[in-house]
C-alpha cells in the first residue's frame, strides 16, 4: 500500500485527485494540503511514500517545498504536477529532487502508474518534457564544467547514483572505501554545479532513462 499526500491550492483540483486516488486499492491517501507550508507539516507528521504536488502555489512554490521535503526526508518521493509544459519549471523541479514531473492533462491511469513507479523507487517525466529537460540540464551542467570534466571513476559513481545506489553499495561495487566514494560525490557536486546528491541522482537517472528510450 502506497501512502500518498496530495498538495494543491485549488480545492476542486485537490478533491478530484483525492477522490481518484482513493478508488485505487493499492493507494492510501494519508492527507491533503492546500499550501506548501501545510504540506511540509503534513509530510513531517504522516511520512508519506509519495507526495503529489502542484508546481505553482502562493507564498512558497511547489518546487521550493519539494526541495525542502527531499532534503529533510530522503525516502519521500515527490511528483510535481503542472498545467503548462514549462521547460524551466521542469528543470527546476528535477534539480530540486522531484522524482517525476507531469502535466495535469495526463489520464487517471497514467497518474496512477506514475505514483506506482515513483513509489517503487523509479523516476519519470511526462514524455512531452523529458528530452527538453535533459537537454536543459546538460546545458546547465556544461556551463559549470559539466560531465566532460569528470574522471572515469567519477562517471562510474555518477551512473551508480542514478541507479539509486547508496555510498556503501557504490563502494562495494567499485571496490572502494565509503570515504573515497564520498570524496567522488563531492567532486561531482563541485564540477557539475549541483547543490546536493538528489540533483546528481535526478540528472543521472533521467540521462539513463532517456538513453534507454
Amino acid at each position: 500500500m502506497l501512502r500518498v499526500l496530495v498538495v494543491d491550492d485549488h480545492e476542486v483540483v485537490r478533491l478530484g485527485l483525492v477522490t481518484l486516488l482513493k478508488r485505487h486499492p493499492a493507494i492510501e491517501v494519508v492527507g491533503e494540503a492546500g499550501s506548501a507550508r501545510e504540506a511540509l507539516a503534513m509530510v513531517e507528521r504522516h511520512q508519506p511514500d509519495v507526495v503529489v504536488m502542484d508546481v505553482r502555489m502562493p507564498e512558497i512554490s511547489g518546487i521550493e517545498a519539494c526541495r525542502e521535503i527531499v532534503s529533510a526526508h530522503s525516502q519521500v518521493r515527490v511528483i510535481m504536477l503542472t498545467s503548462y509544459a514549462d521547460d524551466a519549471a521542469a528543470v527546476a523541479a528535477v534539480m530540486a529532487g522531484a522524482a517525476g514531473f507531469m502535466l495535469k492533462q495526463v489520464s487517471s491511469s497514467e497518474l496512477i502508474r506514475a505514483i506506482e513507479t515513483v513509489g517503487q523507487g523509479g523516476s519519470l517525466l511526462d514524455p512531452m518534457l523529458a528530452s527538453r529537460v535533459l537537454s536543459a540540464m546538460r546545458s546547465q551542467a556544461s556551463q559549470k564544467g559539466g560531465e566532460n570534466d569528470l574522471t572515469d571513476q567519477e562517471r562510474n559513481v555518477l551512473q551508480l547514483i542514478g541507479e539509486g545506489k547508496t555510498n556503501r553499495e557504490i563502494a562495494t561495487t567499485l571496490f572502494l572505501s565509503e570515504k573515497t566514494v564520498r570524496n567522488y560525490v563531492s567532486n561531482i557536486l563541485q564540477k557539475m554545479g549541483f547543490v546536493n546528491r538528489s540533483q546528481i541522482a535526478a540528472y543521472a537517472a533521467r540521462k539513463s532513462a532517456l538513453t534507454r528510450e
